[in-house]
C-alpha cells in the first residue's frame, strides 16, 4: 500500500524592513500665482545660492528662461526640447541621473526647475482632446457638425494622467531639489454642474489636481501681497489648516535650508512606482520610442541585473522593441499587412538567440 504523499511547504517568505533615517528628503516645491508676481524671478534667483549645484531650468511655454538670467548670480542651463511629451520626458530622466550621480558623489544638490506645470498640463489635455476629435464616433458627430461638443471617453483621460504621473513621480524622487512654477488666479466659483455661483470667488490653480498634493511644500504668490505657504509636510513648518503662513522676506534659499532643515545629508523620498504589472510600464514605453537610438538604450536598461525584470520579462521587452524597430526602419502603409522582410526575420532570431544566452548566462540580457 502506497504511502500518501505530504505537499511540500512553500518556502518561508523573507520580511523586507529598514530603519527609518530621520533625515528631511529633498522637496519638491511648488510655486504658484497670478502674472507678474515674482515666481519665475525666485527660481532663477535661487540658481545663485551657493549651497546648490547645477540648475537646469525647462522652459514649457512660458518664455522666461533667457530674460531672467540676466538677475544677478542667476546660474542656470536651460534645457532645449523639441515641444514633444517624450522629449520633455526624456530631458527629464536625464536631469534625474545627472541629480543622482553628483548625490553619489558628494555634490551639492541639483535644481529642476519647470516652467510651468501649467504648460504641460495643457498640452496633455490638448493632447486628449486632439485624440477624442478622432474617433469613430466623434468623427460622425463633427460630420454633421463641426462646432458640437465631443465625447471625452475616459481611457483618454487616463493616458494624459498616466504621462502626467510619470514627470511627477521623476521630480518627487529626483536626488536634489524640485521647483514646479504654475498659474494661479481668483476665478469665479462655480456648482456642481458648471454653472457661476453669484458673488463667490474661489482660487484655482492652472494644473492637474492633485498637483498641490504631490507637493511637499505650496507657495501661494500674488503681486501685492507677502508670498504665504499653503501647505508643507515638514515636521519643522507648521503650516495650520486654512491658515497660509505668511513670508515676508520669502527666498527659496531660506524655504529649503532653514524652513524645511534641508542640508548636505538630504536624500530623496523613497517612493517605489507602485505597478500591477512590472510589463506594462516597459511596454508603453517602447510604443512610444520613435528613433533606434532610443530604442537601443531601452534595450540595454533591460538588463534583468539593473531592471529589477526577470529574464522572461526582460525577453518580451526585447522582442516588442525588435518589433519596433521594424515598425520605424520599415513604416508600412496598410497596418494590416503581415510583417515579412529579412530584418524583421533576423530580428526575431536575435531576439530567439538572446532567451538562449539568457538563460545559459543565469539572466544576463543582451
Amino acid at each position: 500500500m502506497s504511502q500518501q504523499q505530504t505537499p511540500a511547504r512553500p518556502a518561508s517568505l523573507k520580511l523586507k524592513t529598514r530603519k527609518p533615517t530621520g533625515q528631511v528628503p529633498w522637496p519638491l516645491i511648488l510655486i504658484e500665482g497670478e502674472e507678474g508676481s515674482g515666481k519665475s524671478y525666485s527660481a532663477a534667483q535661487f540658481s545663485a545660492s551657493e549651497l546648490t549645484g547645477q540648475t537646469y531650468w525647462i522652459d514649457l511655454s512660458e518664455g522666461s528662461a533667457d530674460e531672467y538670467a540676466a538677475i544677478e548670480g542667476a546660474d542656470y542651463l536651460v534645457i532645449d526640447h523639441d515641444g514633444s511629451y517624450r522629449d520633455i520626458l526624456e530631458q527629464v530622466e536625464a536631469v534625474h541621473a545627472e541629480a543622482r550621480r553628483a548625490a553619489e558623489e558628494g555634490e551639492p544638490p541639483v535644481v529642476l526647475v519647470i516652467d510651468s506645470g501649467s504648460a504641460l498640463w495643457r498640452m496633455l489635455t490638448n493632447w486628449t482632446h486632439e485624440r477624442a476629435r478622432r474617433t469613430r464616433k466623434n468623427k460622425l458627430v463633427l460630420a454633421s457638425d463641426p462646432d458640437a461638443g465631443v465625447d471625452i471617453p475616459m481611457n483618454l483621460w487616463n493616458d494624459a494622467v498616466d504621462r502626467w504621473l510619470r514627470v511627477m513621480h521623476l521630480l518627487q524622487t529626483l536626488p536634489g531639489i524640485a521647483i514646479v512654477l504654475a498659474r494661479g488666479k481668483e476665478v469665479s466659483a462655480v456648482d456642481d454642474n458648471g454653472n457661476p455661483v453669484p458673488n463667490r470667488k474661489e482660487w484655482k490653480v492652472s494644473g492637474h489636481k492633485d498637483l498641490g498634493f504631490d507637493s511637499t511644500v505650496w507657495i501661494r504668490m500674488k503681486r501685492d501681497e507677502d508670498p504665504h505657504i499653503i501647505k508643507a509636510r515638514s515636521l519643522r513648518l507648521r503650516v495650520e489648516k486654512r491658515r497660509p503662513k505668511r513670508l515676508p522676506e520669502f527666498s527659496i534659499e531660506d524655504l529649503v535650508f532653514n524652513l524645511l532643515g534641508c542640508s548636505a545629508k538630504s536624500q530623496p523620498r523613497v517612493m517605489p512606482v507602485l505597478a500591477g504589472d512590472k510589463l506594462a510600464p516597459w511596454l508603453k514605453r517602447v510604443e512610444e520610442t520613435t528613433t533606434r537610438e532610443a530604442l537601443a538604450e531601452l534595450w540595454r536598461e533591460t538588463r534583468p541585473e539593473t531592471s529589477g525584470l526577470t529574464v522572461r520579462e526582460a525577453a518580451t521587452v526585447q522582442a516588442a522593441i525588435s518589433d519596433r524597430l521594424v515598425e520605424i526602419e520599415n513604416p508600412r502603409d496598410d497596418m494590416d499587412q503581415a510583417l515579412s522582410d529579412d530584418v524583421a526575420t533576423k530580428l526575431r532570431a536575435a531576439v530567439e538567440r538572446g532567451k538562449g544566452a539568457d538563460s545559459a548566462s543565469g539572466g544576463e540580457a543582451a
